[in-house]
């Protein structure tokens, strides 16, 4: 049996008609669980790390995090993101709702 990691900590700061903003927290070891987005989206990543997203398939791949440098995404990706660090990570997430 493998042990449970803790989970991300969501924090929505926005969620009306138009988007969703949500911070995430990583501290380390912690992972989001396997998720599908819903919405396209882009992340802003707040500090500088990698993370390991593990797709639904089960295929690993690191995701390289720059402060700052921002990234987007469609509806319907479905993974489970992980921080393997020893430090936290923080990335602000504004998903863009249908209208």
């Amino acid at each position: 049996m493998t042990a449970q990691r803790p989970k991300a900590t969501p924090t929505v700061q926005v969620d009306d008609d138009a988007v969703k903003v949500t911070e995430w927290h990583f501290p380390p070891g912690s992972e989001t669980g396997d998720h599908v987005h819903g919405m396209d989206y882009v992340v802003v990543p707040m500090t500088t790390g990698t993370l390991t997203i593990v797709n639904d398939d089960g295929t690993t791949f690191p995701s390289d995090m720059t402060a700052g440098k921002s990234y987007a995404r469609k509806t319907g990706v479905s993974h489970n993101v992980i921080n393997n660090n020893d430090f936290a990570i923080t990335f602000v997430e504004v998903e863009v709702k249908a209208r």
